[in-house]
């Protein structure tokens, strides 16, 4: 329940929390260094420099904080009130829930004066808190080793994955250290992340591989009595808007009060300056919303003593009041901004005029595409093959590159529930293209027809046709990229999807093997080797199969389409910053940058879990 998964994810929850309890101690202002390292035998180690957890017995208690912390939920100091005034974590439970998911768990305290210790097993004590030798510093060091019987799936820690999220908290905490060290690996492959520029560094991070229009980054910061806020701008000469939200540390993907505020606020701010400035003329229609964000970078960073959490993930922040205190504080400060540098001011405007004036152009081109009766009409495209069902929860659209592929499909599927959408070639990459261009592409076209929520701020959930949209394949590079190009649009256009749970990729073989009489399918060279070594190193050749029209319709049901033994993998946007960054490097313009991310991941062959 509260790491969500017993697989690769919830796996490395486990760190994460054990890691929110060292950032507590930094916002605090009591800790600016924390250590993470990967054991050589499977577990892990998180060290912080902060005041050490509490070693005395709280009142009413027998036993000490330490053990009250690592055994009960809800026990720490977020919950009293008075631990701390502002905190990480979704629920509040951190070491004690890592503490009942591991095997083993090592806990030293260094505080008042003595080095504590204390063993656990699968949540249970050893022996009671017992003082170790005299030292002089304090902090906090937690080492635990995920329980085999609960992560069955994946036990073993990724470096990379840590290095994207650790790398975050450090932009998110001004000037704290975070250093990560994998000693499965000799030499140690080590990483440190420091930055005095805080989220500005994070919008330039983001920004690497983009070229920026106003080269001075926004930055203010604002302070209440309950409430602080940050904010980094800067806007590209790209289309695309990517605006990330944290509450206390926590990612905000779904958005919510503090986010309504900002977007209030910068179209009010963009606008009114234009306007004083006779940028945007009195007889030139109102800039939007859209207009003001497109291109726009954005990190917004809200610190709140009781915030409350809600949305299908809980990631979306309900607190009414940090609406009015964010957009008050962006109402004095950006327009301050503004005012400080004009020629910044003046390029951030006319950036959302050029925005409004392809905005209206988009809606010609909108308008257009209905009166072609392709867009927002019960008339399906002709491609199609829809299927029986009309009840959204049950249905599916399988969306296949080319005609052949296509053809397979139609025959292998179930057509009761299962609809097919063949495309004609790759679809546009809509990194690289306004929103007019994208809509004169048939096969988007297509797809948003099929689809049946339309786009942008015409999105509407509850006209998707299918609860379950499948980008289906081939198995090798010319199908990952067109995996991609479908993900980039999903992402850009219809994030709703995503966040839904709706956006899944298929999982057709790349080899079949017939060994024994029994015909074996892989998806990819890893798993054919290694049913190599485990069937005493056959060498038999495979078949490879050069795309889904290479299959029969038995072979394609049985491999990829079949409920009861086809293997989905559902994508989710649970770190909204890091596909961010994967998106534009991968479809954006900047070659150099695509070419160092793919050598940098060669070794990782499975499609990328956004």
């Amino acid at each position: 329940m509260y790491i969500g998964t017993t697989g690769s994810r919830g796996l490395h929850h486990l760190v994460y929390e054990v890691v929110d309890n060292a950032v507590d101690e930094a916002m605090a202002g009591y800790c600016d260094r924390i250590i993470v390292e990967l054991l050589a035998d499977g577990g892990c180690r998180v060290s912080d420099n902060g005041r050490g957890i509490p070693v005395d017995a709280p009142p009413g208690q027998r036993k000490s904080a330490v053990e009250v912390v690592l055994t009960t939920l809800h026990a720490g100091g977020k919950f009293g009130g008075k631990g701390y005034q502002v905190s990480g974590g979704l629920h509040g439970v951190g070491v004690s829930v890592v503490n009942a998911l591991s095997e083993r768990l090592v806990i030293e305290v260094a505080r008042d004066g003595k080095r504590w210790h204390q063993e656990y097993e699968r949540g249970r004590p050893l022996a009671p808190l017992a003082p170790g030798k005299p030292v002089k510093r304090t902090g906090t060091t937690v080492a635990f080793w995920p329980d085999p019987e609960i992560f069955t799936e994946e036990r073993e820690f990724k470096f990379d994955t840590l290095v994207q999220r650790l790398r975050e908290m450090a932009f998110l905490n001004r000037g704290l250290e975070i250093r990560l060290a994998d000693r499965r690996v000799e030499p140690a492959e080590e990483e440190q992340f420091r930055y005095t520029g805080g989220i500005i560094d994070f919008v330039k991070h983001l920004n690497a591989t983009r070229d920026p229009i106003n080269k001075r980054t926004v930055y203010f910061e604002a302070k209440g009595s309950q409430h602080e806020l940050e904010v980094a701008m800067q806007w590209t000469t790209g289309y695309t808007e990517s605006v990330f939200t944290f509450a206390n540390n926590i990612n905000t993907h779904e958005g919510g009060m503090h986010e309504e505020g900002f977007r209030r606020s910068l179209t009010r701010v963009i606008t009114s300056y234009a306007r004083s400035k006779g940028i945007l003329k009195e007889k030139d229609d109102p800039l939007v919303g859209e207009d003001c964000r497109e291109g726009l970078t954005a990190i917004v960073s809200v610190k709140l003593q009781n915030p409350q959490f809600e949305g299908q993930t809980k990631t979306k922040l309900g607190n009414t009041e940090i609406r009015s205190f964010v957009e008050t504080s962006m109402n004095q400060r950006f327009a301050e901004f503004m005012e400080e540098h004009p020629s910044e001011a003046r390029a951030i405007c006319n950036k959302a005029i050029a925005s409004q004036r392809a905005r209206l152009e988009a809606r010609k081109a909108r308008e257009l595409v209905r009166r072609k009766s392709l867009l927002e009409s019960t008339t399906l495209p002709g491609k199609l093959a829809d299927c029986q069902t009309r009840d959204p929860k049950e249905a599916e659209l399988l969306i296949v590159e080319g005609n052949s592929a296509g053809g397979t499909a139609k025959s292998a599927r179930e057509r009761r529930y299962q609809a097919v959408l063949p495309l004609r070639g790759k679809i546009l990459n809509v990194e690289r293209a306004r929103l007019a261009k994208i809509l004169e592409n048939k096969e988007i076209q297509a797809i948003i027809t099929a689809v049946g929520t339309g786009i942008g701020d015409e999105f509407d959930i509850t006209k998707c046709r299918y609860h379950k949209i499948l980008s289906l394949a081939d198995a090798d590079v010319d199908g990952s990229h067109i995996k991609t190009l479908l993900l980039t649009f999903f992402y850009r256009y219809m994030p709703e999807l995503i966040d839904a749970g709706y956006v899944y990729v298929a999982q057709p073989p790349l080899y079949r093997l017939d060994y024994k009489g029994e015909a074996h399918h892989f998806k990819n060279d890893a798993e054919l080797e290694a049913f190599r070594e485990k069937s005493n190193g056959i060498r038999m050749e495979p078949q490879r199969f050069k795309g889904l029209g290479e299959m029969n319709d038995v072979q394609l049901w049985e491999t990829t389409l079949d409920p009861e033994k086809r293997t989905l993998l559902r994508v989710t946007m649970e770190d909204a910053a890091l596909a961010e960054e994967i998106f534009s490097t991968l479809m954006g313009e900047d070659v150099e940058a695509r070419k160092s991310f793919i050598q940098r991941n060669a070794k990782d062959i499975r499609f990328l879990d956004i």
